[in-house]
């Protein structure tokens, strides 16, 4: 039986803390806005892209590979399988 009162002792002690741990959040503006941070990702950026910043948008290219997706000339393809007579 002491057991359960420590218990219902203790629970009561973390139950106060985390009430006091909320109400100091809420004075110190931790919930002022919730809804601004949430849809910022739904907006695009209007600024323009800083220079040498890697350009996402461009689709994927494959070592050595040209406009045309061939395998340019002066360039050799390290991931082409060699023939053994060459």
């Amino acid at each position: 039986m002491s057991v359960i009162l420590v218990l219902v002792a203790f629970s009561v002690m973390l139950a106060g803390g985390f009430l006091f741990a909320f109400f100091w959040s809420v004075r110190n503006g931790q919930y002022d806005d919730t809804y601004s941070s949430s849809v910022r990702i739904l907006f695009d950026d209007d600024k323009p892209a800083e220079k040498g910043a890697p350009d996402f948008s461009a689709p994927l290219r494959l070592y050595g590979e040209t406009d045309a997706g061939k395998a340019a000339s002066s360039t050799t393809n390290p991931m082409k399988e060699q023939s053994p007579n060459q």
